[in-house]
């Protein structure tokens, strides 16, 4: 069996969904044990996105255009420590687990080249418990957001969802359940299943393009994980 000691989690919290032009608003980066405790303090971001949050986001995360222009800090700054905290984790061979990690890890490569910032392009190993539980529990009916998830799997998020920490530490919570209930540890190494990811998220993506043309609906056009696009 291939141990965890520690993994680290990563959550955004953003001005929208469109990948391509949200901002960053709220970040946090932390490291959890194999038992789902934080270790030391989780460092977290407040960013000044430089544009109007819109309200529907502003309602999600509760972050306003007024509170990020009094008290964020240049988007930049942010952006670049994210990146070197990241970079950090993954050169110590620390896995990050990121909930939808395309979704993160998308926005902040878009966030980064928008600002001619080196942007992390190979992030490796990631570990996402959506990818995971759809390619592990493929039938299961219901919703697979994070809040279905911990319901699922036993882990407290408390009355603080949509915050970026405690998002990041119960989709860390998740992943160490999924990853113990289906034993894939003792299966995987973690670059295999971070290779393996990039497969299942692409067949997840394809199958639900069928549903979506099944309905009539715009179908994904731009593929790939941990980040789309690559």
């Amino acid at each position: 069996m291939n141990a965890i000691n520690q993994l680290a989690v990563f959550d955004l919290e953003t001005t929208g969904l469109d990948l391509a032009n949200s901002k960053i608003v709220t970040a946090c980066v932390a490291v959890i044990d194999a038992q789902g405790n934080l270790i030391g303090e989780a460092q977290e971001w407040l960013a000044n996105p430089g544009v109007e949050i819109p309200e529907v986001a502003a309602s999600v995360h509760g972050v306003t255009t007024e509170f990020a222009i009094a008290n964020g800090r240049p988007l930049v700054d942010v952006v670049t420590e994210i990146n070197t905290k990241l970079g950090e984790l993954f050169a110590a061979g620390i896995p990050v687990v990121a909930y939808n990690a395309s979704y993160d890890f998308t926005i902040l490569k878009n966030n980064s080249e928008s600002l001619g910032l080196a942007a992390l392009t190979q992030p490796m190993p990631v570990l996402d418990p959506l990818v995971l539980d759809r390619r592990f529990d493929k039938w299961r009916k219901g919703k697979r957001t994070l809040t279905a998830s911990t319901e699922l799997y036993g882990v407290a998020l408390g009355d603080d969802a949509h915050n970026a920490t405690a998002d990041a530490i119960a989709a860390g919570r998740v992943a160490l359940a999924v990853l113990d209930k289906f034993k894939l540890l003792d299966e995987y190494s973690l670059t295999e299943l971070h290779d393996n990811q990039v497969l299942w998220s692409l067949e997840q993506d394809q199958s639900f393009n069928k549903f979506l043309e099944g309905l009539g609906k715009p179908l994904i056009t731009e593929f790939g994980w941990p980040i789309r696009g690559l």
